[in-house]
């Protein structure tokens, strides 16, 4: 029981971390008037190289973002595991 507990509430951060930067990228894309690549909320989110004085209008939260989804596979994983052990007892 307390394993499931701390695995909802691992997937729960990461849920709430993607969603976050998900929002958060797409108000910002609305607002910006360049992007290299086929989607705006994409570049937004991980941004791209910078050329020479260009401006990045990218909030660079690749990282972040990944982070929330890896937190929510482990707390799927972790969740799915005491899940499947009931089965077996």
């Amino acid at each position: 029981m307390k394993r499931t507990i701390i695995g909802g509430f691992i997937m729960l951060g990461g849920l709430i971390m993607t969603s976050a930067i998900i929002i958060s990228g797409a108000i910002y894309a609305t607002s910006i008037t360049g992007w290299t690549g086929k989607s705006k909320l994409w570049y937004v989110i991980f941004g791209e190289k910078q050329y020479g004085n260009e401006v990045a209008q990218s909030l660079f939260l690749g990282l972040p973002f990944a982070i929330g989804i890896i937190l929510t596979v482990l707390g799927l994983i972790i969740v799915g595991y005491e899940y499947a052990k009931t089965f077996k007892e």
